[in-house]
């Protein structure tokens, strides 16, 4: 098995051209293909968000390259008073523009941190593409086996009804007491109990799956396997430093410290300029008018939040060690279940050949009077369970891979 590129998931689930996913198939009640649904799902609610919160940091990245707003002013003095005041002959009209100018790389370090910060939802987003995956490969892998489990449980109710049959059979011809007839139905009542109760199974990882993708209609089957690919035999390599994890911890460290910037340069005050013409009226004149205020940092010279932020970067550089380490104890451990997955389907697929064929001798015994109704029922219930367990160990196996696929950040099963 070989994996796609880094670009895969993103161009699965976000691709041109794809339109939304309602006028697509809103006739459509069998689920799609895997890698299908996974196209076709950028609708989904959680992917959706993921987008949202990269317009959102856009915007905020788009806002920090703004410029702070001149102020217009119009004073009027001595326009009223005593003696030469008396009146509105000596008033002065001052009509003025401020402009606050941002010093210290106020301006450059607020739009640096912007990008980092529009960086981190990208990154996350990346992460939200990758855990999306995942949930749907589980999701459809776990619709698929409830099919089939549905399945197994309708054959088991067959069987057992067969052998309700035979046992009647016995009876009549009185090689039987009337107690195995009794058994032989107890027994048919059981596997039609668990027929129900794998329906109802169905129906709901057929909803988990519709609620998913947020499919427009009920899903009523998984007519296309994605079980079948449990027989590949294959462990990719996967590279630590570049899990979602790891590349949302570097995002969002780099983005703490564009703002540990951002705080320092708050540190430098910053000067107004202003500009305006005064109009005297008494000598019917006009006048220009200018000056110049900076604050004087005596007070607040913001050492609070320099050493808050710096506190969080710090916290952050953890943060990133720990990511680091958590994704190759993951590494190792998704690719030791997904080995072990390999050896558990051989197990399983032969454990059900065995379980099929001493059902079938234990059951032409009973049919020739050389063995008990009970063996019979103990051979079924054994099959049974052979059957479930090699279904169990398939679709841990699917799982397992898909999670390897997260871990490296790219779509399950893209070879398919």
């Amino acid at each position: 098995m070989s994996f796609h590129n880094r670009g895969a998931l993103r161009a699965l689930l976000l691709g041109a051209g794809l339109g939304s996913l309602a006028p697509a198939v809103a006739a459509a009640d069998p689920a799609p293909s895997y890698q299908d649904l996974l196209r076709q799902a950028v609708n989904a609610p959680r992917l959706k968000a993921a987008q949202a919160d990269i317009s959102q940091a856009e915007g905020l990245a788009r806002q920090a390259r703004a410029l702070p707003n001149p102020s217009f002013g119009v004073a009027i003095e001595n326009f009223a008073g005593d003696g030469p005041y008396r009146g509105a002959r000596g008033a002065e009209t001052t009509v003025s523009l401020e402009q606050p100018l941002e010093l210290g790389g106020k301006r450059q370090a607020r739009i640096a941190a912007g990008r980092a910060g529009v960086e981190v939802s990208r990154a996350r987003a990346r992460q939200t593409q990758a855990d999306f995956g995942l949930a749907l490969a589980e999701a459809y892998g776990a619709a698929e086996a409830a099919e089939i489990r549905l399945q197994l449980a309708h054959d088991a109710l067959s069987l057992a009804e067969d052998d309700a049959r035979v046992a009647t059979a016995l009876v009549k011809a009185g090689k039987e007491a009337d107690l195995r007839t009794l058994q032989a139905r107890t027994a048919v009542e059981a596997a039609r109990s668990e027929a129900s109760e794998a329906e109802a199974a169905r129906g709901a990882a057929l909803a988990r799956l519709a609620a998913l993708v947020d499919w427009p209609v009920p899903l009523t089957s998984v007519p296309i396997s994605l079980l079948a690919h449990a027989d590949r035999e294959t462990i990719p390599a996967v590279d630590p430093m570049t899990t979602p994890a790891v590349i949302v911890a570097q995002a969002e460290r780099e983005a703490i410290s564009r703002r540990v910037r951002v705080e320092r340069s708050k540190a430098a005050p910053d000067v107004t300029v202003s500009f305006g013409v005064r109009q005297l009226r008494a000598d019917d004149a006009h006048a220009l008018v200018g000056g110049i205020s900076v604050p004087f940092p005596v007070f607040d010279r913001n050492k609070g939040n320099i050493a808050a932020v710096s506190a969080e970067l710090t916290a952050a550089e953890q943060r990133l060690t720990i990511a680091r380490r958590d994704a190759q104890a993951d590494i190792q451990s998704a690719s030791a279940r997904l080995q072990a997955s390999f050896g558990r389907v051989k197990a399983a697929r032969d454990g059900e050949g065995a379980a099929q064929e001493a059902y079938r001798l234990t059951r032409a015994g009973y049919e020739a009077g050389k063995l008990p109704l009970s063996e019979v029922l103990a051979a079924r219930r054994a099959l049974t369970d052979a059957r479930v367990q090699a279904l169990a160990a398939r679709q841990d196996r699917l799982n397992a891979e898909a999670e390897l696929a997260r871990l490296a950040g790219i779509a399950p099963f893209g070879d398919l």
